[in-house]
């Protein structure tokens, strides 16, 4: 008898499946129709399909598609003891009126024992009377075809990925038990597979937490050389990228391999932390290579698929390879199970293949006791539990059953069973069985093992989905390695507080260390590799984590010295004031006009008015205040400088140039050239500055470079725009001052000219000692400076030009007489007639 694939026209999009037909030997198929095992087989209304693997083959030979005798190959204990916990699963639902009353569950369970060479266990399920009709109609009604609702199985991701597909075309619902592949999430490739463990993905999210949670930076990944192992290399390369983990060696494993030259890769790379990420029996042998070949001292980080090994922690010399950790399902107690074991086991009938049992139906376990099988590794058991209790949810559900009974006049197919399996929704030992829209279950979580120096296996933390306390390690709970403390496993030591990272090579773990600058800070959660800038309103100093705010300065009013300033401000104005009453009530007087007579108004004036500058070098700067700090002073100090020029010339003049030069004399007498020099004056420096404010107008500036923790809030200064008021201020000092000087030989009580050179002594003093102080000082007292020099300028002049006039007219009026002048006169111009 063969089997035979019918492919309708319309089925072209599955044609890539079905490459190769699968025409079986012909003694071979014999077997698979009449072959029978009561420890495979149960007969029921509704039958589960089951894959175990409770023999492995190692050969992945495809020289041609014959079925293979699987109890020729390694048994597996752990997967016969999945296969019984199947087996305990459907016969606890068949004994129990609860959830499918009147209903009575079968199934057809297969060692599937090979990747390549079981094709005819999976073909028995999913045909009918011999025959293979994928999309037919006849598979609308179960009983019309297969009486297979559902398969739950295989248990690798390399199993799965095989048969997978033949079981998509016609929506037969597959609940796997242990592929954690991240591929079967894909629903666009596997309509109607789900899983009862959960992806790798979440498995590889689980160590890369506790990579993290340990510092171990520097790791090694060794994963088998299949599904499992690459689809985990894959996501573990994709979840360590945002992280400081690298990946620094891997190595794909491979059963009974040498692995002299892993270990020394491993070495030589300074690796102290090893993920193994491969399936049981390679894991295994891993472990007892490395056992072997003496290698100590390391951090092994197990898979789900043997951290729960039963054997390994009890071998000699296992904790000489160093520190073991795991992740791990939850070992939930299915009651019930141990005594079904007891009960059963002896009723087993554990024949060989030559009794007529199908050569993927023998189980070859002669030998074992119950004992053996309850004390086997339990990883998987309440999986396979669940995706049984899954199934026949769903069947509860399409069968519309109550309390006491089920609608069996409801039609039955895989379809209806697949959809409400994507709909579960049950509690089963304290978990919600649900599962997302890729078919992934939305319950569980992880324990994190490690393994005690007594041999046993420990949990020392979880690592939970769907609560607000996901991961939690007791690592006091933990004995390490060595000297009992946690080990490190990095490239390059971290580096100081507040110094960047500075990659050395392709890897970002090597790095050397270089101290941030001022100015500068390392925020190592965001960043560890890149010192960044502070803000301009912020500062640091060099190996800073953070930037502090700036302290904003200014002059303020409420400083003592602005205070004490004002106060000089004020008595200045009185005293100008005053003397412009002295002088108005004594204007014709000889003091009054020897000093300037109307001129020494004008000269009053004009100082008043340059203290309007004084007031706006305190408080916040403005755009109005940055302007009548400057211009009011600039203008109105020139003036009087003018003023000031004008009266040394005209000094000059009347004790020198009169004798010498009369025409000259008597046109400046008679055109007033005095006035028109100090207007001219006064209008070009009016043009002067309003052209240059017009073309840049002082703006308030905060000085963020002098010091670097303040922000000194001033104007700006602008040579260009201050440079030309200032050249011209500047030559009018110089001639005053010229010709003051040449006046330094009159009279020795008629000294004006003495008095406007002593004054102009004093200003140029008071504006070095500012320029000085401003090349080395730039802070918020340099403004009150700034105010203090004009103000002791506009005090120079009034002190020793116009105090002494006062003192000589309040206090000696005696030489406020025209006698005394003219006395004074004759005799200079005996003196310099001799």
């Amino acid at each position: 008898m063969y089997y035979l694939c019918y492919m309708d026209s319309n089925t072209n999009r599955m044609g890539h499946l079905f490459t190769v037909c699968f025409y079986l030997m012909g003694h071979v198929l014999f077997a698979l129709t009449h072959c029978n095992s009561s420890d495979f087989h149960l007969n029921g209304d509704y039958l589960l399909g089951g894959l175990f693997d409770i023999h492995t083959s190692s050969s992945a030979s495809h020289d041609r598609p014959e079925a293979i005798d699987c109890s020729s190959q390694a048994f597996s204990l752990s997967g016969y003891r999945r296969f019984q916990l199947m087996r305990f699963s459907v016969e606890e639902i068949n004994n129990s009126t609860k959830l499918l009353p009147n209903v009575s569950l079968g199934f057809k369970i297969f060692d599937h024992c090979s990747v390549a060479n079981n094709f005819p266990d999976v073909l028995n399920l999913i045909s009918t009377d011999g025959l293979i009709q994928p999309w037919s109609k006849a598979h609308q009604h179960v009983s019309a075809a297969s009486k297979v609702v559902a398969v739950v199985g295989p248990f690798s991701s390399t199993d799965t990925l095989t048969v997978a597909p033949l079981f998509m075309m016609d929506l037969i619902p597959l609940v796997s038990y242990g592929a954690a592949s991240s591929e079967f999430s894909e629903k666009a490739k596997y309509w109607s597979f789900l899983r009862t463990v959960h992806s790798n993905k979440d498995t590889v999210r689980v160590i890369v937490s506790i990579l993290e949670y340990f510092q171990w930076h520097w790791v090694a990944f060794l994963g088998s050389d299949d599904a499992y192992g690459n689809d985990g290399q894959e996501l573990f390369i994709k979840m360590i990228k945002d992280t400081h983990i690298c990946m620094a060696y891997t190595s794909k494993l491979k059963p009974s391999f040498n692995y002299s030259v892993t270990f020394q890769q491993i070495e030589a790379h300074r690796i102290t932390t090893i993920v193994v990420f491969a399936p049981k029996r390679t894991a295994v042998y891993l472990i007892e290579s490395a056992i072997l070949m003496g290698v100590t001292n390391k951090v092994w980080i197990a898979g789900e698929t043997w951290s729960l090994n039963e054997k390994l922690p009890k071998r000699k010399d296992i904790q000489k390879i160093g520190t073991v950790l795991g992740v791990s399902q939850p070992v939930l107690t299915i009651s019930g199970f141990s005594d079904y074991l007891l009960t059963s086991h002896s009723k087993i009938q554990c024949g060989d293949a030559g009794g007529g049992q199908l050569c993927d139906q023998v189980c070859n376990c002669s030998s074992l006791s119950a004992q053996d099988i309850i004390s086997m590794d339990p990883s998987y058991s309440f999986s396979v539990y669940s995706a049984v209790y899954a199934i026949a949810h769903a069947l509860h559900n399409v069968l519309q059953c109550d309390k006491d009974t089920c609608h069996r006049n409801n039609a039955v197919n895989p379809q209806k069973v697949l959809a409400e399996l994507t709909k579960s929704n049950f509690s089963l030992l304290n978990e919600t069985i649900r599962f997302d829209e890729h078919g992934d279950p939305m319950f569980g979580s992880f324990f994190i093992v490690f393994w005690n120096q007594s041999g046993d296996i420990e949990e020392v933390g979880f690592y939970k989905f769907l609560s607000s306390i996901h991961f939690f390690i007791d690592d006091s709970r933990i004995r390490w390695h060595g000297n009992g403390m946690v080990p490190t496993s990095r490239c390059s030591l971290e580096c100081p507080v507040g110094f960047a990272k500075k990659q050395d090579g392709i890897y970002k773990c090597c790095f050397t260390c270089e101290e941030c600058p001022k100015g500068t800070y390392i925020n190592i959660t965001d960043d560890p590799y890149t010192c960044v800038a502070c803000k301009e309103t912020e500062w640091s100093t060099a190996a800073s984590t953070s930037c502090t705010q700036r302290q904003v300065q200014y002059a303020s009013f409420q400083d003592i010295s602005t205070i004490l300033i004002l106060v000089a401000l004020l008595f200045f104005l009185g005293l100008a004031v005053t003397m412009c009453v002295v002088f108005a009530r004594n204007y014709n007087t000889p003091v009054v006009k020897s000093a300037g007579g109307v001129m020494c108004f004008l000269i009053l004036g004009c100082q008043c008015l340059c203290c309007v500058s004084i007031v706006f070098f305190f408080g916040k700067p403005t755009h109005l205040s940055c302007v009548l700090r400057y211009w009011p002073f600039s203008l109105f100090h020139t003036t009087c400088i003018a003023c000031f020029t004008v009266r040394a010339f005209q000094i000059v003049c009347i004790f020198k140039m009169a004798a010498k030069f009369p025409k000259v004399y008597s046109w400046w007498m008679k055109y007033h050239g005095q006035w028109l020099v100090i207007l001219g004056t006064f209008m070009i420096q009016s043009v002067l500055i309003a052209s240059a404010y017009a073309h840049s107008t002082p703006k308030p500036y905060n000085d963020t470079l002098w010091s670097p923790d303040k922000i000194i809030l001033t104007c700006d200064v602008n040579l260009a725009r201050e440079g030309v008021p200032i050249t011209v201020l500047s030559a009018l000092c110089i001639i005053c001052f010229i010709f003051s000087y040449m006046g330094k030989d009159l009279p020795k009580n008629y000294n004006e000219a003495k008095s406007i050179t002593f004054c102009l002594f004093l200003m140029a003093l008071n504006w070095i000692i500012y320029a000085t102080v401003s090349v080395l000082y730039r802070g918020k007292f340099l403004l009150t400076l700034n105010a203090l020099t004009v103000l002791s300028c506009m005090y120079s002049l009034i002190l020793w030009y116009f105090l002494p006039k006062c003192y000589i007219i309040i206090f000696q009026p005696h030489k406020n007489t025209q006698q005394y002048f003219q006395g004074l006169i004759q005799d200079y111009t005996k003196t310099i007639s001799q």
